[in-house]
């Protein structure tokens, strides 16, 4: 199962790791893939720049990643394996997190796959990756919806994200919210 998000050259190792996390979570959820198999899959298929299989036949997930960037070998392979390894472990927690913030009416289940593989990545990081600044959380993800949806998905992302990051960051915001009175 291929999913292409729209290349962006230059993209730091940890964007790249946040994108395959998306598509890998999103390979999960859809296709049922186990954790250690999709791991395995991006490591061995995705994270390469040789396009080509051990027949010599073109891999479409080798080309799709050097196109999308992954295959240059500065996709942070450690923090994707986080990522999915956390999702996975905390999904109890943060799938009903998400489902408080998302508008009257509407469940998590009921969201976009790869939407929700992007909210579930973010609150993951938000609750367990306190050397990621919350803004930086945040911003990523959006930039990650950005890849992958042309209409007001990155705005959902944001809002819930930002709602979260305020409920397990209160001081990441207190701070700032006092520099700014002091202005």
């Amino acid at each position: 199962m291929t999913l292409r998000p729209k290349a962006q050259p230059g993209r730091s190792a940890r964007t790249l790791a946040r994108i395959a996390a998306v598509q890998a979570l999103y390979q999960m959820d859809m296709a049922g893939t186990a954790l250690n198999d999709v791991i395995r899959e991006f490591e061995t298929m995705r994270f390469t720049s040789n396009n080509a299989d051990a027949e010599g036949k073109t891999n479409p997930d080798a080309a799709s990643a050097a196109a999308s960037g992954m295959a240059s070998g500065t996709t942070d392979r450690q923090f994707f394996a986080d990522i999915l390894r956390g999702v996975v472990r905390l999904q109890r927690d943060i799938d009903p997190a998400i489902d408080e913030q998302l508008a009257s009416g509407w469940r998590l289940v009921r969201v976009d796959s790869i939407l929700r593989a992007s909210l579930r990545g973010g609150v993951f990081e938000l609750l367990e990756r306190r050397d990621v600044p919350a803004r930086v959380v945040i911003n990523e993800y959006i930039e990650v919806a950005h890849d992958f949806f042309d209409g007001d998905e990155p705005k959902v992302v944001n809002g819930v994200l930002d709602r979260l990051a305020r409920r397990y960051r209160p001081d990441e915001f207190a701070q700032s919210a006092t520099g700014a009175a002091g202005n």
